[in-house]
């Protein structure tokens, strides 16, 4: 039998399923079309390269769905955990890391493989024989994504994402912005001042929301239909919504105090996470835009402390492509008219490099499952795997179905607590103390 698994794409996904296929015996073929072939976002020919934000966000395994993930990933010898944790910055209760490192060490643990290698071209057409995962997210190449539509039917769906901009920290002026996490939250001082704050009064904040207004914006092509995902929504548009909804959301100024004017409380706080692990690049925190550069310039040249602002890169807009998965793949992520593809990833409308990497490593597990003849069955919905993979595969609704991030709304529910904002600790702590011994039951087979 042939025991070669071929995986396109070396994102997250892609990387995170090699891995675990590998480390179950597997033969493993990652096609990458970088650095041939560029995509908007992407920089270089690394894999694991993290397009958009540092952060994999919280790291809370107790009250927090994704921090569930990361535990769950983690007790799986997930690589993209691992990784992570060695390259990790200061960011307050979330899992940041230092960026080209990461990918260089993702890149580096898996040539390092005797049964991994890499083949850096492009596929244009979903294969006919042998064993493949289709892990290419959301910037899947024209070509193929005209072969997965031929082949399903129907057109592929689409949302746009946009990219926050990164600024040198030399050219930030501290005599207006200052280091801390909200409430001060983290173990270590280091956490405790993970974030660069600037703060804004009310009519610094009124006149950025009419420049932000005003901004010259890119333009979709005729025709353009895909909508937002609202996890990633550029600020511009969040200001359409009301002239108050950045001050309750990125920009809002709660749990920091300004240690240059200690009795004055800010209208509003722009804050930045660093970048690096030199700390000479930060980025700023929920600030996607579709902004035009010159645009993007002044406009954030308007928030105090970044009057002299340098960037490293500008923000930016892509549309990212998905899959109907509910009506498209079953139960064990294969293409119900093709199964020997398997799709992971964002390409299957999980949303989030931490929902990816986990996709990933279910399929490179129910692959190497499927080929050594070992039964495996998806991991229960009451992990936070299981509750994605559930979702997408038939718990969302066909018709509405739209990319999604972990969240505990996913989890059935746990019988005898009370629902409410009022139970809502204990809640979460019941959904994940049940979550790691039902997923560590699934590892064990």
């Amino acid at each position: 039998m042939d025991k070669t698994l071929h995986i396109i794409g070396g994102g997250m996904a892609g990387s995170e399923a090699a891995w675990q296929a590998a480390h179950l015996g597997l033969d493993v073929v990652i096609h990458e079309m970088r650095p041939k072939v560029g995509t908007f976002a992407h920089q270089t020919g690394l894999l694991g390269e993290m397009v958009c934000s540092n952060s994999f966000r919280s790291d809370d395994s107790e009250q927090n769905a994704v921090g569930l993930l990361h535990w769950e990933m983690r007790a799986a010898n997930g690589l993209i955990m691992q990784t992570a944790q060695k390259h990790r910055l200061p960011a307050g209760g979330a899992l940041a890391v230092d960026r080209d490192p990461f990918a260089q060490s993702v890149t580096d643990a898996l040539l390092a493989l005797p049964n991994v290698r890499v083949d850096y071209e492009e596929i244009t057409e979903l294969p006919r024989d042998g064993h493949w995962i289709i892990a290419t997210g959301p910037l899947t190449s024209t070509a193929l994504g005209a072969s997965i539509a031929a082949e399903t039917g129907a057109d592929a769906l689409a949302f746009f994402d946009a990219i926050a901009p990164i600024v040198y920290f030399d050219s930030i002026d501290m005599s207006k912005a200052w280091m801390q996490s909200r409430y001060d939250k983290g173990e270590t001082e280091e956490e405790r001042t993970a974030y660069l704050n600037c703060p804004m009064d009310k009519a610094q904040y009124e006149a950025f929301i009419d420049a932000l207004d005003a901004a010259e914006k890119t333009e979709f092509h005729e025709g353009e239909t895909a909508g937002y995902f609202d996890g990633c929504l550029p600020i511009e548009v969040m200001a359409e919504r009301g002239r108050e909804t950045l001050r309750f959301g990125p920009m809002k100024p709660v749990g920091l105090t300004n240690p240059h004017q200690p009795d004055v409380k800010p209208y509003a706080v722009v804050q930045l996470r660093r970048d690096n692990k030199l700390g000479t690049l930060y980025n700023i925190v929920g600030f996607q835009t579709k902004m035009k550069y010159g645009a993007q310039t002044d406009v954030f040249r308007r928030i105090p402390g970044l009057e002299n602002a340098s960037f490293a890169r500008l923000g930016g807009i892509h549309r990212n492509t998905f899959l109907n998965s509910p009506t498209l793949l079953d139960g064990q992520m294969r293409l119900r008219s093709q199964p020997h593809i398997r799709f992971a990833g964002q390409i299957t409308g999980v949303e989030g490099y931490v929902e990816s990497a986990a996709m990933g490593l279910l399929a490179g597990r129910l692959a190497a499952a499927e080929m050594t003849g070992t039964a495996l069955s998806t991991p229960p919905a009451t992990t936070a795997s299981g509750a994605l993979i559930t979702h997408i595969s038939g718990g969302a609704e066909a018709k509405t179905f739209q990319p999604m991030n972990v969240n505990f709304g996913l989890f059935p529910a746990v019988e005898g607590l009370k629902s409410g904002r009022r139970g809502r600790k204990d809640r979460y702590k019941a959904y994940t103390d049940r979550a790691k011994v039902d997923w560590q039951d699934w590892l064990k087979g």
